[in-house]
């Protein structure tokens, strides 16, 4: 959207830079991109159909969309030996249902982890596979035998397509502060975690995350979520300039921090396209969301930090050397992200991201960036280190909360 006293001649430059953009998007992606394709028949799908159809003790099933107040009341009236059946018999839709409890949903998708790990190991020797799709069950094979290993907590699994997962740092259940990074363009089940450019990887983010804030306030009870529960933009393209993925991941979003515990503090890590999604949720989130930082930015889809319309402390940040700072901070017509977050205007409360060392190094050990993340995660906000010379960024905020 553009400003009320924007002058004609800006808004109109503006827009066609924005319709320069899509066009070379186009040209670079293809229409393909934007078409509308009917989804097959999916194992998400008939995981789906089968919970509708169950029933235990004469009672039909909750509904997956239902809030999850009402599935953890559901839940809640079960015996452990019903839950676990219902795991056992349906591990795809209790492994990813906001509301059953933490315990379950681990042992739910370890069973899908391990079905998805023995269907995969019979693609990679099928010769009617090409040997790129041989390949990439291989690299499938590699991950999910990765998320099996003993003591991985993974939240949410789902293998079908591109794949989404989501794996806890901590002891969920008792946790005061809970941490949730939600990243950006190009997360997929392949890309959760990496050998190379480790941190700049979900999974990597939320072990750098969890141990820097073990280092801030060693008695807090912490834990932290990286969250790749979202279909992300593959690449930088029309699906990446535009909100439509931003609106569906924000309702995955928001099913989440409502079923995450009363009594804790949540704060949001929001990484370059995550941040997109994060504003778009931002409205939504519940009041137990006490922070949500961006770095990296496109832009949150609005202009200032008050027009996200949520009691939570918004922040900042962006490395100098970060390409994202070249990106067209504007809205027109659906494309584009709006207003930048680190411009004095917008209102957030601006961070130093010293050492991040471009667009993927916010989570590296050792940085500023990573410092400042984990303090709000432990509510540490006197340690905070500002964008600038001055405490900006600490006004308004008395001490240590929440520890």
């Amino acid at each position: 959207m553009t400003s009320v006293d924007a002058s004609p001649t800006l808004v109109a430059t503006r827009a066609l830079l924005a319709l320069a953009v899509v066009f070379v998007l186009l040209a670079t992606t293809g229409w393909t991109t934007i078409r509308h394709r009917p989804a097959p028949w999916s194992s998400r799908e008939a995981a789906l159909a089968a919970w509708a159809r169950d029933r235990i003790d004469d009672r039909p099933l909750p509904d997956p969309a239902a809030p999850a107040r009402t599935v953890a009341a559901f839940f809640a009236g079960l015996g452990p030996a019903d839950g676990a059946r219902l795991a056992a018999r349906h591990p795809l839709v209790v492994g990813n249902l906001n509301g059953v409890p933490v315990t379950l949903r681990y042992r739910a998708n370890r069973i899908t982890l391990a079905r998805a790990y023995a269907a995969e190991r019979g693609r990679v020797d099928d010769t009617r596979l090409s040997p790129e799709g041989r390949h990439e069950a291989r690299r499938r094979v590699d991950r999910f035998a990765s998320l099996m290993r003993p003591g991985r907590q993974v939240l949410a699994f789902d293998p079908t397509g591109t794949g989404r997962a989501a794996e806890v740092l901590g002891d969920l259940g008792r946790a005061r502060r809970v941490s949730v990074i939600v990243p950006g363009v190009d997360t997929n089940l392949l890309t959760f975690q990496k050998t190379h450019g480790r941190y700049g990887a979900p999974a990597g983010m939320a072990e750098a995350l969890y141990a820097a804030e073990r280092r801030t306030s060693p008695r807090a009870r912490v834990a932290v979520i990286a969250w790749a529960d979202y279909t992300a933009p593959a690449g930088i393209g029309v699906d990446a300039m535009t909100g439509r993925l931003a609106e569906e991941g924000a309702v995955r979003l928001v099913g989440l921090t409502e079923s995450l515990p009363p009594h804790a503090r949540v704060a949001l890590f929001c990484h370059s396209y995550g941040s997109v999604l994060c504003g778009v949720a931002a409205p939504r989130l519940p009041a137990r969301v006490t922070d949500v930082a961006v770095a990296g930015s496109p832009g949150m889809r609005v202009e200032r930090a008050a027009d996200l319309d949520s009691p939570a402390r918004v922040w900042a940040m962006r490395d100098a050397d970060d390409w994202i700072a070249d990106v067209p901070h504007l809205e027109v017509g659906g494309v584009g992200h709006g207003a930048d977050p680190v411009a004095p205007e917008f209102g957030a409360r601006l961070l130093s991201a010293r050492g991040a060392l471009g667009h993927s190094g916010y989570f590296e050990p050792g940085t500023q960036s990573l410092g400042n993340f984990a303090a709000i995660g432990v509510g540490a906000y006197p340690r905070l280190v500002c964008a600038r010379a001055d405490s900006a960024c600490h006004d308004g905020i008395s001490g240590t909360e929440g520890l």
